[in-house]
């Protein structure tokens, strides 16, 4: 139904195009007229027309005046202009306000009606397009807490690749490079530091969480997670590298006023702890915060900083090489580590030559600690002289190459580690695929078979064998089904059943989408 508006003050220019529309467009159009001005006005506001046929001249306010008054509140509506003057300037004062179509009267009825259809076909693209915006916009709705949620589980367990993160920032429209964690803790009551009824206040949770949901998105622009036990972490995007005390105090208040809303709207009590401003990546040190400032004090409203929470370095400490340093050794980055280290050993070597050596001695164990987490076998007499090495080393230089082998070993070891690792999931993967290709098997199932999920198995094994699960399969089955073509008399759906594919047309279909013949052009080929 398209609603079309007609301006103009003669009567028989109105029943014409009346007549014309009907007769042309029936049921299709709903029409409403005015001849003035004013009228013409007042009827946009309330018939609000797709379509608006205007005269020029009219008594009062005249058409172009009418028209500049109709576009302040109707952005869509299509005008299309007619007027007893074939004058430029009105012409072009029509157009820039939108005028598909100057019409001279007296009117031909098919330019009348050709520019209806023009108008006709504007509306409906604009239609459609609001209609396909209002679909992505529901699937959004969908989609964009699942990814959150996402972003939340990935860095605060980091199971990520660093790839990654930069898709999740691309995809949620995060653009800083540090945020600040939230944590939502809910019960029926607060008691000293905790909240009782924990178990209960999660179910309540859960019941309400997209409401929760909406509500923390209107005090905060951030990252909402799913419910965790009676918890719910939020991930705020921050353009800063701390956080100063009016911004503090902000952040505060708007807690507060958030949690008031949330009491009284779904009847359970809140807590709510804030961490420290901390790099995108380490967010699980900025989470730890928001809880250890509500455990060490029974507040309502806890924010790490203004409680004694984390260490404090005096003087200019080098703190992030150091985080850095031990975030290239687990990743098995050595080269990386080896060069972070060695900015931070040049900012060390000038320091007392005890302290080089008790720093040097630290950041080994640590880095060793990690390796063997990463699945380096341990054995105690392997560090009996570690004490003796750091104690004889006369200057930092001596301590620089010790510390610089200990950090290439400890690198090597996780990386050779997950390589294995690696390689030994992929090969497992590719035994089991060769063993039960004829079968219905799925990611899922070959992620069970080999223990590890679906999402990580999914990379290494792209990255290790250049194809994906499904072109490796679909791969393996053609060739069993080629070789079974040029060696065999079987039938078209014997070989295509032996090949993994029970459906014949199916089979066929795949087959011709790879080889680029059917099965049966390919054996005659033979």
């Amino acid at each position: 139904m398209f609603k079309i508006m007609l301006a103009d003050d003669e009567g028989i220019v109105i029943d014409s195009l009346k007549f014309i529309i009907q007769k042309e467009f029936g049921d299709e159009c709903s029409v409403e007229f005015a001849k003035t001005g004013r009228n013409v006005i007042e009827l946009a506001e309330s018939f609000r027309p797709d379509i608006a046929v205007m005269d020029i001249q009219m008594p009062g306010i005249n058409g172009i005046d009418a028209m500049r008054e109709i576009r302040k509140n109707n952005e869509k509506v299509i005008f299309i202009v007619m007027s007893a003057y074939d004058k430029f300037d009105y012409a072009q004062e029509a157009i820039k306000l939108g005028a598909i179509e100057y019409i001279t009267k007296p009117m031909e009825r098919t330019r009348i009606v050709g520019a209806l259809k023009k108008a006709m076909e504007m509306v409906s693209e604009e239609k459609n397009r609001r209609s396909n915006d209002l679909i992505i916009r529901e699937k959004l709705e969908t989609v964009v807490p699942i990814l959150e949620n996402g972003l939340i589980y990935n860095i605060l367990f980091h199971e990520y690749f660093d790839e990654d993160i930069e898709n999740y920032k691309t995809m949620l429209g995060i653009r800083c490079e540090n945020a600040y964690m939230m944590v939502l803790v809910s019960g029926d009551t607060k008691e000293g530091n905790h909240m009782t009824n924990a178990l209960g206040s999660s179910v309540k949770l859960q019941q309400n969480y997209k409401e929760i949901r909406e509500l923390i998105k209107l005090y905060f622009n951030g990252i909402v997670g799913s419910v965790m036990s009676n918890k719910i972490a939020v991930l705020i995007p921050y353009d800063q590298a701390e956080m100063d005390y009016a911004e503090r105090v902000r952040v505060i208040t708007n807690a507060r006023e958030m949690i008031h809303k949330l009491s009284h709207s779904i009847d359970i009590a809140f807590r709510v702890g804030i961490g420290k401003v901390n790099r995108l990546t380490r967010m699980d040190n900025s989470y730890r915060d928001a809880m250890n400032a509500l455990l060490i004090t029974t507040n309502t409203i806890a924010h790490a900083d203004d409680l004694p929470i984390g260490c404090d370095f005096k003087g200019e400490y080098p703190i992030d090489l150091e985080i850095r340093l031990f975030e290239e050794i687990a990743k098995g980055r050595t080269q990386s580590a080896l060069q972070v280290a060695g900015d931070f050993f040049e900012w060390l070597k000038y320091k007392d030559i005890m302290d080089v050596r008790l720093k040097v001695l630290e950041f080994v164990l640590r880095a060793e600690t990690i390796a063997y987490e990463n699945g380096l076998t341990y054995r105690i007499e392997d560090r009996r002289d570690y004490l003796n090495i750091v104690m004889q080393a006369s200057d930092a230089e001596k301590l620089w190459e010790w510390f610089k082998d200990r950090i290439i070993f400890s690198g090597t070891s996780i990386s050779e580690k997950k390589n294995e690792s690696t390689v030994d999931v992929v090969e497992a993967s590719k035994a089991y695929i060769d063993a039960n290709y004829t079968r219905n098997i799925t990611l899922e199932d070959l992620s069970m078979a080999v223990n590890v999920s679906s999402y990580y198995l999914s990379r290494i094994f792209k990255e290790n064998t250049g194809e994906n699960f499904i072109d490796y399969l679909t791969r393996l089955r053609i060739d069993r089904a080629k070789e079974l073509l040029g060696t065999t008399s079987y039938s078209m759906k014997e070989i295509g059943v032996m090949s993994g594919y029970s459906d014949p047309n199916y089979f066929s279909k795949t087959f011709k989408k790879n080889v680029g013949v059917t099965p049966t052009e390919y054996r005659e080929g033979k």
